[in-house]
């Protein structure tokens, strides 16, 4: 650690000498405060509504996200590798070289198998992101004129977390730089965003790649083209076609646990849990909001089950499917509690958080074309939360001004 401390400071000094190396010093300057504290520290409050630390803020989120991470790379080789006992074949990439190299078995049952096939398609990806935001975060916070920081290091984890495994890692890259540029940098950088930005990462590339970020043979790690009796696709997919009876090829049990297809991070309910156990134990993550969402969700569910539809057999899901199907959870715990994007009053926590819930449901149901719904329903509200802050802000100020207007 003093090695890396001398090195700082050497590189620091031949850069206040200055030379043409003298523009790149603030990307150097932040990456090195991902590593210790410097000497000038942020007085005031980094986020316009909330004077926590950042760093300690950043860090407490990363150790909430650890068991979505440790089921991304644990479910995503279970996946891959349970298409392949039932007559999938390995992708023709350098992750399946690798692997078959190593002379590692291709057994679904061996827990260091899973984890080391989901590493291999996990890691570079998280890499990707990370590598792509230390460097345009910087870049366009010096262009900007604004404060540098480790603002970027939960959103580089969150990304990842919301991809296919297949995805190429370009996709990634140009992912994690649109988002970073146009929902946060252009704003004025950490705590200046009204929109999360991997969200809006995993948007763009939903929008603009859609080839590679739906469809079956988007999300296994595996060639399964000419198996007809498995299917990649992920659960809420098959209930948009076939209902509730889609439903039977997977119990509720496993997808709680997170043991189904999907994005790398976000199929597990219960890491899903053990992460917002954190959040909202350091006041982090609000329960308001978590428990809008939950309340909206039931209520609209519900009532749509007792509305029915012949037509459409997505009407007829439960909402405690709905909670363990798709990114809900995880949307539900590490995006829409964002304290940056999301409502900051107490009443308006709920009404944001209700009306995700709401049109979650509404998504998923009455919209063929995409069954997910929790990315488009955050993002949507994220747009409406100053709104909602307003009212009720703006309604405390009428009420004291009665109060006192003796």
């Amino acid at each position: 650690m003093q090695f890396l401390k001398d090195a700082h400071l050497n590189v620091k000094h031949h850069f206040e000498k200055g030379g043409r190396l003298e523009f790149f010093y603030p990307i150097w300057e932040a990456q090195f405060t991902g590593l210790f504290t410097p000497g000038d520290v942020t007085r005031t409050a980094s986020h316009v509504r909330d004077g926590l630390d950042n760093k300690r803020l950043m860090v407490t989120v990363v150790f909430a996200l650890l068991p979505c991470m440790a089921m991304a790379t644990y479910n995503t080789g279970y996946q891959a590798l349970l298409a392949m006992a039932q007559g999938a074949v390995p992708l023709d990439t350098w992750q399946a070289w690798v692997y078959t190299t190593a002379g590692l078995p291709f057994d679904f049952k061996n827990p260091i198998a899973c984890i080391v096939y989901g590493l291999l398609h996990y890691g570079p990806i998280l890499a990707a992101s990370m590598a792509t935001g230390a460097f345009v975060e910087p870049l366009t916070a010096m262009i900007r004129k604004h404060e540098i920081n480790e603002g970027f290091l939960v959103s580089g984890m969150l990304i990842p977390l919301t991809l296919p495994p297949t995805i190429p890692l370009w996709m990634v890259v140009v992912g994690t730089a649109f988002g970073t540029i146009f929902a946060k940098e252009i704003f004025g950088g950490t705590g200046m965003n009204f929109l999360n930005p991997a969200l809006t990462s995993r948007a763009f590339l939903f929008f603009a790649y859609p080839a590679a970020m739906s469809g079956d043979a988007a999300w296994i790690a595996a060639d399964f083209s000419g198996v007809d009796s498995f299917s990649g696709a992920t659960l809420l997919a098959q209930a948009a076609v076939s209902g509730e009876s889609a439903l039977a090829s997977a119990s509720w049990t496993q997808s709680f646990l997170g043991f189904v297809p999907g994005s790398m991070g976000e199929t597990s309910t219960l890491a899903c849990l053990l992460g917002a156990a954190l959040l909202v134990w350091t006041r982090i993550g609000s329960i308001r909001t978590m428990a809008g969402i939950v309340l909206g969700t039931i209520v609209m569910a519900g009532f749509l089950n007792i509305v029915g539809s012949d037509t459409n057999p997505m009407f007829a899901i439960p909402w405690y499917w709905h909670a363990v199907l798709g990114g809900w959870a995880f949307g539900l715990v590490y995006m829409a509690t964002d304290p940056v994007s999301s409502a900051f009053t107490n009443q308006g926590k709920l009404i944001y958080g209700g009306l995700i819930g709401v049109l979650v449901v509404l998504i998923r149901v009455v919209n063929p074309a995409y069954p997910e719904g929790m990315m488009l329903a955050i993002l949507f509200m994220n747009m409406f939360a100053p709104l909602i802050d307003h009212f009720f802000v703006q309604a405390n100020i009428r009420r004291r001004e009665a109060r006192y207007a003796a």
